[in-house]
């Protein structure tokens, strides 16, 4: 125990790291803040002049503009929505809702148009996935609207995964499970969820600087020559450096996702949370989850994504003796599911993004996106779904970064 306190007091003490863990911290308030001041909203007064309302005061015009559709997503409730929005168009004697006159959508269409996210989706066709315009839909086809959903899920994993058909058996059984119907509350936006992916990315790479130098910077300076005769200098010396590492990376994190989530959800609005996730993606996504349950698997998946990227990044300073090719090379696989997922076709690309430790936390290729989206890994007959291939990478890969870590630490020799 006092060899740990003397290793937590020695990475804790390096001016960069504290700078490190500040600005982590203080990032922490600014991404939460920062997705709020995206919300926009206009509308005309009744002097007719133009009043436009941005961050707060935009979210909360829009709650109470949408107050009647907040809860239970009901079929009457879309069908209302559809016939609103037909009526309207058909008014004004246009197309889109984009040729309406000015102040017209958001008066008219904004207060239920959450509801209509996703008709077009769930009505697509079978074989084409070609989703109808909305004027062409039978608004009286909404009273099955849950049975639609779950023929365009069995029609839409018939295209996805044309020859894989464990992974449609899955698929049409997990949203099966999906808790029906959907909940909506107003003012929430994705860019709230995108934040707190790119915040867990920022503190990923904040931890990979401070682990990096935990076995290195020993062997750079000479002391580890010291620490090898000593009694416990070795294989005990390093399960306690790591250890170390793994306590301040997992302390940083779990602060910086519990204030950025207290933060964000206390200017959003906490029943904000209660709206399930098909509401802001896609109509028929599989995760039974509601936002708050998303954060929550969102910061966990981050939490484990971290671990397996300080342990990979430990066995990298376990093995180089040069401070700056080993940050080089851990920073590399930190943004390495980013380069492959843009660089290379997504059938390969799927193969190797999903098993690199940052994979969880680097945007498009988060497991925010695998979770929103319909991939799998196809093995013969058997398919597992990508967001479970990714937990159980990371899983796998802290235990056996470790033991790699503390073994090369101590069969490591000095030139």
């Amino acid at each position: 125990m006092h060899l740990l306190k003397v290793e937590l007091k020695r990475i804790l003490k390096t001016r960069l790291t504290i700078i490190l863990l500040c600005v982590a911290l203080l990032l922490s308030f600014v991404m939460a803040w920062l997705p709020i001041t995206f919300s926009y909203n206009s509308y005309t007064d009744e002097q007719g002049r133009r009043v436009e309302l941005k961050g707060l005061k935009s979210i909360a015009y829009e709650k109470e503009l949408q107050a009647d559709i907040a809860g239970d997503v009901t079929s009457e409730k879309v069908r209302h929505a559809l016939e609103e929005y037909q009526a309207c168009l058909t008014r004004y004697g246009v197309e889109t809702s984009y040729d309406l006159p000015d102040g017209v959508y958001a008066a008219e269409i904004l207060p239920y148009a959450p509801l209509l996210h996703g008709i077009r989706e769930a009505f697509a066709d079978p074989n084409t996935g070609i989703a109808p315009d909305m004027m062409e839909i039978e608004p009286e086809k909404i009273d099955n609207y849950y049975g639609i959903c779950a023929r365009r899920i069995a029609s839409l994993m018939r295209q996805e995964q044309k020859n894989h058909p464990a992974a449609q058996q899955i698929s049409v059984h997990s949203y099966a499970q999906v808790k029906k119907p959907y909940r909506f509350y107003p003012g929430y936006s994705t860019d709230a969820i995108d934040y707190q992916i790119l915040l867990a990315l920022l503190v990923v790479l904040f931890c990979t600087v401070i682990a990096a130098p935990v076995f290195t910077s020993d062997y750079q300076t000479g002391a580890d020559d010291i620490f090898r005769c000593t009694k416990y200098g070795k294989t005990k010396f390093a399960f306690i450096k790591i250890l170390a590492a793994f306590l301040i990376c997992t302390t940083v994190y779990c602060l910086c996702a519990a204030i950025y989530l207290l933060v964000s959800n206390s200017l959003w609005g906490w029943e904000c949370t209660e709206t399930s996730m098909q509401m802001l993606y896609s109509i028929v996504n599989l995760p039974d989850m509601n936002i708050g349950q998303l954060q929550r698997f969102m910061a966990v998946s981050g939490l484990l994504s971290l671990l397996a990227v300080t342990s990979l990044t430990i066995f990298l300073s376990s093995r180089f003796k040069n401070i700056v090719t080993c940050l080089s090379a851990a920073l590399l696989f930190c943004i390495l599911p980013v380069v492959i997922y843009m660089a290379l076709p997504s059938e390969i690309g799927i193969w190797l993004y999903s098993v690199l430790p940052a994979g969880a936390v680097c945007l498009q290729a988060s497991i925010l996106y695998a979770a929103a989206d319909f991939d799998f890994w196809n093995i013969g007959s058997n398919a597992i779904w990508l967001p479970h291939v990714m937990l159980g990478a990371y899983v796998l890969e802290i235990p056996v970064f470790t033991g790699l870590a503390v073994y090369s630490y101590t069969k490591y020799k000095i030139n």
